[in-house]
């Protein structure tokens, strides 16, 4: 018994571990205008840009929000979707993220 207790404290220690490690899902920029091939950092995570997408693989606690999508469209232009997949930004968040776009 005590050692069935023990590999079931060990098997949910990893368990925990492994939830915690696991990356961050991607932040994804759909740019309203393709731009050159590019890397900006923005959010405190630095973007691919190729055409008109942008994204973030690492992204930090920073980067999917308001802020951090303006630090991206001051450096891209604006932007037709922001977020990840499973959390994209609404028209009300794109409207204040595209008031700092580059003109």
């Amino acid at each position: 018994m005590k050692l069935q207790l023990t590999a079931a404290f060990a098997a949910l220690t990893v368990a925990a571990f492994a939830n915690g490690a696991s990356a961050a899902e991607p932040v994804v920029a759909k740019l309203a205008a393709a731009g050159s091939a590019q890397k900006p950092v923005a959010g405190g995570a630095v973007f691919d840009c190729l055409g008109d997408v942008c994204a973030a693989r690492s992204p930090s606690s920073d980067t999917a929000t308001v802020r951090g999508c303006k630090e991206l469209v001051r450096q891209v232009g604006a932007v037709s979707a922001f977020g990840p997949n499973s959390k994209p930004f609404s028209a009300d968040q794109l409207t204040a993220c595209n008031a700092s776009a580059r003109k």
